[in-house]
């Protein structure tokens, strides 16, 4: 006797343990899954009118997924990821919630990176400081808060933003995103890349990650003297 088929709902979302909000958001995000080409605005549109914690942090976490692995239904299928995997125990903290989602989501993006290729998040041998513009690994150092780049990502320079994040080795994007975007300290970043990264990332100590986040900087600072020139 033939095993019914699967649905594709079931191929796309298989059975796993969900808080209590993330059916809504499952059942919206089924609709993205089409596979045409999506930008920022098309994901952020499709999840308007979701409630609760949900309507703060879904868009957020598309452009989180975005800066990680691209635009387009691999970053659709990780932020369904996020919302389904999080441990929030309730969905009326949104801080908390937005914390989590972007550990699972980051957790998710890293095995996705290093499933595209092995050797992309290997951890560093050898790495030797090297001479550059910033002292500091803070954000600050590169002249810019942590809230004038959240309107950068999201404001009419977003595009130059984007394509400098591009532009930036695999390694270098990855572990800035990680620190600046989501928010996560050296030691949070060198652990997911280790546990996330792939069997040639679990050496990724902080001090890897902290010398690789300072060389992003230095990039970043001149990227913003560039743009200041220019204007």
């Amino acid at each position: 006797m033939p095993t019914e088929s699967a649905t594709p709902e079931q191929i796309l979302f298989p059975a796993k343990a969900m808080h209590a909000c993330a059916p809504a958001f499952t059942h919206q995000v089924i609709g993205l899954l089409d596979g045409q080409p999506k930008d920022e605005a098309t994901v952020s549109k499709a999840l308007e009118g979701l409630d609760g914690m949900f309507d703060l942090i879904a868009a957020g976490l598309y452009n989180l997924a975005s800066m990680l692995v691209g635009e387009g239904e691999d970053g659709v299928r990780l932020v369904e990821t996020a919302i389904a995997n999080a441990d929030v125990s309730a969905c009326d903290d949104p801080v908390q919630a937005r914390q989590s989602c972007r550990r699972a989501l980051s957790a998710a993006a890293l095995e996705t990176i290093a499933q595209r290729d092995p050797a992309s998040l290997a951890a560093p041998q050898g790495l030797e400081p090297a001479a550059t513009c910033i002292a500091d690994d803070d954000l600050s150092a590169a002249g810019v808060s942590r809230e004038e780049l959240e309107g950068m990502i999201a404001g009419p320079d977003r595009d130059r933003v984007r394509n400098w994040l591009e532009s930036l080795p695999e390694t270098l994007r990855t572990i800035f995103v990680l620190r600046a975007v989501a928010g996560f300290n050296t030691d949070e970043t060198a652990q997911l890349l280790a546990t996330h990264g792939g069997p040639q990332a679990a050496g990724w100590t902080p001090e890897a990650v902290r010398e690789l986040f300072r060389q992003a900087l230095c990039s970043l600072a001149s990227q913003l003297i560039h743009a200041s020139a220019a204007r």
